[in-house]
Order: C-alpha cells, then structure tokens, then sequence
C-alpha cells in the first residue's frame, strides 16, 4: 500500500550523503533525483524513502510521534544500522535491544531530527 514517504531536511547534500551511506546496506540507492526532492529504493515497484526540501519554502521540522521504521535482515544488521547512523552524524534515541517477543529495534534521530526505527520482526 505505501508507496513512498518523505521527510524534510535543511540541506539536500548534507542529507544524501548521510542517507547515501546509512541505506547502501539495504541495498537502496537514489532512483529519482528531482534537485529538491531524492528517493531511494531497491527495486521498480517497491516502497520508496524521499528527503525532501519543503514544498512551501517554510523550514523542515520533524514531527512529534512521526517515525520511519526500516526493516532489516537480522538482528546483527539493526545493530550495525544503528551503529552506522550514529557514526554519519545521528543521535541515539533507543539502542538496539528486544521490544517484543518478536520484535528487536533500535532508535536513531538523523542530522534533521527526523526518527528512525531499525527493526527485524519475527
């Protein structure tokens, strides 16, 4: 059902670079460069991730309860996106750690202040 989501950054160069190197391990890379707008995926057809200079001109802000969780592979492999967020410039905001039964996440905030859930479920 997704498509795509974006969130707002300050600095498109800033941004890429960071999401550049965090994504590569899920295999993403820009599919759609539009100057003010970037996605990435890893397949034609798949959900999508964007940063994105707002439309409006107004600065980007993150929002309170908003999140993008992206899935990964392993355990091993949220622990190394977590690790690899932190080390291109993210804050922590939950280390990597079982939530649920069936459910190991880690929490980082991206140079922006936008949330970000590394997880592997089941």
């Amino acid at each position: 059902m997704i498509g795509y989501v974006t969130i707002g950054t300050h600095d498109m160069d800033k941004a890429k670079a960071f999401y550049g190197e965090l994504l590569a391990p899920l295999g993403a890379r820009i599919v759609v460069d539009m100057g003010r707008l970037a996605l990435y995926g890893n397949a034609p057809g798949k959900p999508m991730f964007g940063i994105c200079l707002p439309y409006d001109g107004q600065p980007a802000t993150s929002g309170n309860g908003t999140m993008v969780a992206l899935a990964a592979d392993s355990k091993e492999q949220v622990d190394e996106l977590h690790a690899r967020a932190l080390a291109l410039g993210a804050t922590d905001e939950g280390a990597p750690g079982a939530r649920l039964p069936t459910f190991y996440g880690a929490y980082v905030r991206d140079p922006d202040g936008n949330k970000l859930a590394f997880f592997k479920a089941g």
